[in-house]
């Protein structure tokens, strides 16, 4: 297929274009700045980095042709998107610390309009957007915030505080009401934490001497590869309709059982069923049974996970 990403040389996005290249597919990647230009983390929207004017017609760079600019401007995704099969919007300012409230939501809510918009317009078969376990509100909320109950489902409601919350809330029901809009199979992958692997074995330090440490994003972890993976698969498979699919490993961060760290940290989240093990938090079946996604890269505590 012939692929769009939108962030493409942000945190994921550097990781999801040379695995769609790998697997054969024709990718077209924009980027308010060069591949390999930009830290880690960026979201391809924003104002440009000084002294990197946008050319004024797409270039070709490690297998890719890249369009520079920001995925809110509608000139610019029309020329991205003509032509191709599938998008993945990974586009979007990534937390809700980087901007004040308004520009976080008003750019990742204009910046996925914008681009699920031309999608439909161009007539492309399938949109992948990310969205986040942030969209829960806890990674940002209050302190002593919970989960409604546990294992949290894609049902499981905003109940945060935060406008990065908010924006993803949005952005998912963008999508639903794009793909009623054109008629394209939409899905947004709600992701947990995502990094390179190295960056979840320091946290993984960290949570093992205190176990109440990242209890607001109960305890949930995901290789940027197996992420990469999660969003070719979500363009590459047919899933008719809108779905929303939690991604992240099967297993925590943390070398307690799961009910252990609910105990402690939650102990007013009501189980809808006993959590066996060191078990994510969260539901992760739709993510196997649609996705079809194995997750490859795992935390290793010396026992079989």
């Amino acid at each position: 297929m012939r692929i769009v990403v939108t962030g493409a040389a942000g945190g994921i996005g550097r990781y999801v274009v040379p695995d769609l290249l790998a697997h054969g597919h024709a990718v077209v990647a924009v980027d308010r700045v060069a591949p390999g230009t930009t830290a880690a983390g960026s979201g391809g929207v924003g104002a440009p980095t000084a002294g990197q004017a946008a050319p004024a017609a797409p270039f070709e760079q490690d297998g890719a042709t890249w369009h520079l600019g920001d995925s809110r401007d509608e000139a610019l995704m029309a020329r991205a998107v003509a032509g191709a099969d599938a998008l993945i919007h990974l586009a979007a300012i990534p937390t809700p610390l980087l901007g004040t409230p308004r520009e976080v939501f008003a750019t990742n809510t204009q910046s996925t309009f914008v681009a699920l918009e031309a999608a439909g317009v161009a007539g492309l078969r399938a949109v992948a957007i990310a969205s986040s376990i942030s969209l829960l509100g806890l990674p940002y909320g209050r302190d002593n915030l919970a989960p409604l109950y546990a294992p949290v489902d894609e049902a499981h409601p905003n109940i945060g505080t935060d406008a990065y919350a908010l924006s993803k809330q949005v952005d998912e029901a963008t999508a639903e009401m794009m793909h009623r809009r054109h008629g394209y199979q939409a899905v947004a992958l709600r992701i947990s934490a995502t990094a390179p692997m190295e960056l979840h074995v320091a946290r993984q330090k960290v949570v093992a001497e205190d176990p109440t440490h990242l209890a607001n994003e109960l305890w949930a972890y995901l290789d940027v590869r197996d992420a990469a993976r999660a969003f070719a698969l979500a363009v590459e498979r047919q899933i008719p309709g809108f779905h929303v699919i939690n991604v992240m490993a099967p297993d925590t961060c943390s070398p307690l059982p799961t009910a252990e760290l609910m105990a402690r940290s939650h102990p007013g989240t009501p189980l809808r069923r006993p959590l066996i093990g060191r078990e994510s938090v969260f539901d992760t079946t739709r993510c196997r049974e649609l996705l079809g996604l194995e997750v490859q890269h795992r935390l290793s505590f010396g026992d079989p996970a």
